[in-house]
Parts: C-alpha cells; sequence; structure tokens
C-alpha cells in the first residue's frame, strides 16, 4: 500500500470542525467516544490505541476546540484492496445534528482515493435508520451507486447480535 499523506485536513466549516488522521493519544477519546455512544459494540481501549497507529490512514478524526468529537474507523480490506470497509463511525452526543458523521466520511474517501480506493462498505443492522440514512445520504452526494445485501445473520453470532446488512457504495 502506498503512504498517504495524514496531515490535518483544513475545513472552512462555521463550526471549526478539523478532520486529521487519529494518533496514539486519541485512542482512549475513541475509547470512550464509542462507550458513552451506547449503541456501538464498544472494543476494549487497546483496540483503539491500535487502530490509532495501524490503520490512521484509513480512518479520520473530528476535532472541537482541540478535543476529538468523533471518529471513523476503517481499514483497506486484505482481499479488496480497493475497499474501504468502515468499522464505526461515532460522534459525541453534543456535536450531532452538525453533519459531522458525513463530512468525515467525504473527507476519508477523498483521502483514501490515491491509495487506490474506489469503493466503500460497511455494515449496518437492519433497523439502524439513522445509520442506514447517514451512508445512503453519503452516496446521493457523492452520485455513486450504494448497494444492500444481507452478509450476517442473527445465528452467525454467539452472543445475540441483530443481524448486519453489507452497505457498498462505488461504481
Amino acid at each position: 500500500m502506498k503512504p498517504v499523506d495524514t496531515r490535518a485536513i483544513p475545513t472552512t466549516a462555521p463550526d471549526a470542525v478539523l478532520l486529521r488522521s487519529p494518533q496514539i493519544d486519541d485512542g482512549v477519546r475513541l475509547w470512550q467516544i464509542a462507550r458513552d455512544s451506547k449503541v456501538l459494540d464498544l472494543n476494549s481501549s487497546y483496540a483503539y490505541l491500535l487502530w490509532c497507529r495501524d490503520f490512521s490512514a484509513t480512518s479520520i478524526v473530528a476535532e472541537v476546540d482541540g478535543r476529538v468529537v468523533g471518529f471513523v474507523s476503517g481499514y483497506a480490506r486484505p482481499s479488496a484492496q480497493e475497499t474501504l470497509f468502515v468499522w464505526q463511525v461515532a460522534v459525541d452526543e453534543d456535536q450531532r445534528g452538525k453533519a459531522i458523521a458525513g463530512r468525515m466520511l467525504s473527507a476519508l474517501m477523498d483521502r483514501t482515493a490515491p491509495l487506490g480506493v474506489t469503493h466503500l462498505e460497511t455494515t449496518i443492522s437492519p433497523d439502524n435508520e439513522a445509520s442506514i440514512a447517514l451512508f445512503t445520504a453519503l452516496a446521493r452526494r457523492r452520485e455513486l451507486p450504494i448497494s444492500r445485501q444481507s452478509l450476517f445473520s442473527p445465528n452467525d453470532f454467539p452472543d445475540g447480535h441483530e443481524a448486519e446488512d453489507l452497505f457498498r457504495i462505488g461504481a
């Protein structure tokens, strides 16, 4: 994989949101945001630290007034390097409704394009209307097709997890 420019992505947003690559120091904050979301599957704090170290080129954080208020964690699929798989998207409750999640996803797609990424995938439970709307709007804004198919059934999970549908954006 080619190296990518991971410097901060300046924005002109009225709410002064800075979008940038995560750093190891952000790991604890990502864990806190995921925990406080009360909807994401919470990974160990160690996992978020590793994510910030090993997947910073395919992930992004949103910062307001020097504080991380949101993140998108993603990775290039090992068997399909042209596909960015988005693992988690989260924004602090007090920052929701400001289009931060959509801006992070768009910026991440722009930043990973030089790596050869042409598609974005994510899984969403069928009743998660907010996430479905987020990714559908992303595809619409970028004028890209979006497809949906069943990926994991509840029986695939040992712990009573909901089904997960695969959403794929890109031509």
